[in-house]
């Protein structure tokens, strides 16, 4: 869905010049003070597949959201390719890189970017106004999106009568109405406080469930990527340093950068069951759990009962889960 190769950002006069060379690789103050440049995002490279959730994660001023905005371009890479369903986003002409931005990718900023004079149901037809679609079925469709992001019935509401946590459904909601292939989410709730946050990662996890949508989402919050995440980029300095499932990025950390980033997460958070699960052997059972769950999520099935819990994938059995299985992880936090 998405393709990027060695994707470059750089600021300051001919760019083009440092792309690639030693002088990239100057520490960032004496770069800019010898070239007058900034390297914002250096030779990234990545896949992200139909799907799938790709997150980004890093310190401020890693270039995580330069890369994202690079994506559509909001952003002009100084050289690299970017491919967006086939089509070659780098090369678009204005027309066609409008086109993309229409009707194949949506994106949701940390700011909502509200327009405060319109309604709920009027911020979120918006896109599909741009189209030209007529007003009474852009705002049947804007009416059936608020009901998706649990707004139903507040279509006459206006911005500054919602709480943040709301505002940020709203913008979640104009993204989803245009139906796009591909959701870019920048950081969309840094700005919230954290029992607000947790809900709107639920709306995620529960959106993604049911409409299935390609995501790739920037955050600098480590448990955030964990969550949402079926693979994680630690960025550093505008490259990446490690690229893996969240299970590879605690369990094998490609270097001490990394391994500070992760340090502090309980394995158990992390680790499916199916890491840790014996051979599939007769009943009888406690119960059973999904392969891919988290071995904490796990621990109350196991802990009530001396028998084994099943181990389930696509209806079979893989495996069992024992106390043995669930210790083992646990002991490891400990050490």
């Amino acid at each position: 869905m998405i393709s990027v190769r060695d994707l470059w950002k750089v600021y300051g006069p001919r760019a083009n010049r440092i792309v690639g060379s030693p002088e990239a690789d100057l520490p960032r103050g004496e770069l800019q003070q010898r070239f007058g440049n900034v390297v914002a995002m250096r030779d990234v490279n990545l896949d992200v597949a139909p799907g799938e959730v790709f997150v980004v994660m890093g310190l401020s001023g890693s270039g995580k959201s330069t890369l994202i905005r690079c994506i559509t371009r909001l952003i002009e890479p100084t050289s690299g390719q970017v491919i967006v369903e086939g089509d070659d986003v780098t090369a678009a002409s204005a027309a066609e890189l409008l086109q993309i931005r229409r009707h194949k990718v949506s994106m949701v900023f940390q700011h909502f970017g509200l327009l405060p004079h319109r309604t709920l149901l009027d911020n979120v037809a918006f896109g599909l106004e741009l189209r030209g679609m007529n007003r009474t079925a852009r705002r049947e469709r804007a009416a059936q999106t608020l009901e998706l992001v649990g707004l139903p019935g507040m279509g006459d509401y206006k911005p500054h009568q919602l709480s943040g946590g709301q505002q940020q459904r709203v913008g979640l909601a104009r993204a989803l109405a245009t139906d796009p292939d591909i959701m870019l989410f920048d950081e969309p709730f840094s700005a919230l406080d954290p029992l607000i946050r947790r809900e709107m990662q639920d709306e995620i996890v529960r959106l993604r469930r049911e409409v299935r949508k390609t995501m790739m989402f920037i955050t600098h919050d480590l448990s955030e990527a964990l969550r949402l995440g079926d693979r994680i980029a630690i960025m550093r300095d505008g490259r990446f340093v490690q690229v893996g499932t969240p299970t590879e990025v605690v369990l094998e950390p490609a270097d001490e950068y990394v391994a500070n980033f992760v340090r502090d997460v309980p394995r158990s958070h992390v680790v499916p069951v199916d890491a840790v699960m014996a051979p599939p052997a007769d009943g009888p059972y406690a119960g059973e759990v999904l392969a891919g769950t988290k071995v904490r999520d796990a621990v109350a099935l196991v802990a009530h009962s001396d028998l084994p819990v099943r181990v389930v994938r696509d209806g079979r059995t893989v495996g069992t889960l024992d106390r043995v299985g669930v210790l083992s992880v646990i002991a490891a936090e400990e050490l």
